[in-house]
């Protein structure tokens, strides 16, 4: 009898231990969620304020992206019409991808995976990086819906022109919602935040790439003017790395100790203009 008080006592503390290390789990894993969330919108709040906080070459980081945005405007129409002579030679399958990839649904559905897989794994490093790319989408897809509505820029496929504008309506109109390109800003954006958990600049070039089909398809697809793309994806990179820079605060997991300073360079020369980015 005294042996089996004994065995009943065990079993009553093993359960008892085991029900603690439970309700423990999930109160840690709600507290991580209530905190990422938390910061999520800090991200995007910080963003968003950043442009209040620019100094010298934050400045002329601006001005680089306005002149080569207003450069590429200049010759959308001519792009457009050399970019029509090979579109139907890109293959089926590169084009569903580029416009699946970077619809909203589709994206968070992705975004929220890293975040939750990183969340039940109690993986730091990868909570950090579906918060960075949930809050950057968040903030780049809210800006573009805006932007889109004010702007009022004529689509390709419309048959205008891409100097015809039709701006400041509160509702969408459709083929008048060119600039900037939601899909190239949302997929760039994941693209770019996933390769920051990589050194190798190849694997980064990969990554890059992979991130930039999206847009290319737009063009290809007549939704989008080539400076459309090449404005939201400089942009996401703006975005992203402000995000991350907040993020350093909130989190002890630093994968980009790096400097994070954007690098550009204006080129001219015979036949020649544009903008060179490092980052």
């Amino acid at each position: 009898m005294k042996y089996l008080i004994l065995i009943a006592l065990l079993f009553s503390s093993v359960f008892t231990n085991a029900q603690d290390v439970i309700v423990s789990q999930k109160e840690s894993t709600w507290k991580n969620f209530t905190y990422d969330m938390g910061a999520v919108f800090g991200g995007i709040g910080h963003s968003y304020s950043r442009p209040f906080h620019w100094q010298g070459d934050d400045w002329a980081n601006f001005g680089y992206l306005t002149a080569g945005t207003l450069a590429l405007f200049l010759v959308d129409d001519e792009l457009n019409n050399w970019t029509n002579g090979f579109s139907d030679d890109i293959p089926g399958f590169v084009l569903d991808y580029g416009n699946e990839y970077g619809n909203p649904a589709n994206n968070y559905m992705m975004t929220g995976g890293v975040y939750l897989a990183g969340l039940f794994t109690k993986n730091e490093k990868l909570r950090r990086t579906g918060v960075l790319l949930i809050s950057s989408a968040t903030a780049g897809g809210f800006l573009q819906q805006v932007s889109k509505r004010i702007i009022g820029r004529a689509r390709p496929k419309s048959g205008d022109s891409s100097s015809t504008y039709d701006p400041f309506h509160l509702n969408r109109v459709f083929n008048y919602d060119s600039f900037p390109s939601g899909h190239a800003m949302l997929a760039f954006s994941n693209a770019y935040a996933i390769a920051k958990q990589f050194k190798n600049p190849w694997v980064k070039a990969g990554i890059y790439t992979v991130g930039f089909i999206p847009g290319f398809v737009r063009i290809m697809d007549d939704f989008h003017w080539v400076s459309d793309v090449a404005f939201s994806t400089v942009l996401s990179i703006f975005i992203v790395e402000s995000i991350d820079r907040y993020l350093d605060s909130k989190y002890n997991e630093k994968y980009n100790a790096q400097s994070k300073k954007l690098s550009w360079n204006m080129r001219f020369g015979p036949g020649t203009l544009g903008v060179a980015v490092q980052f």
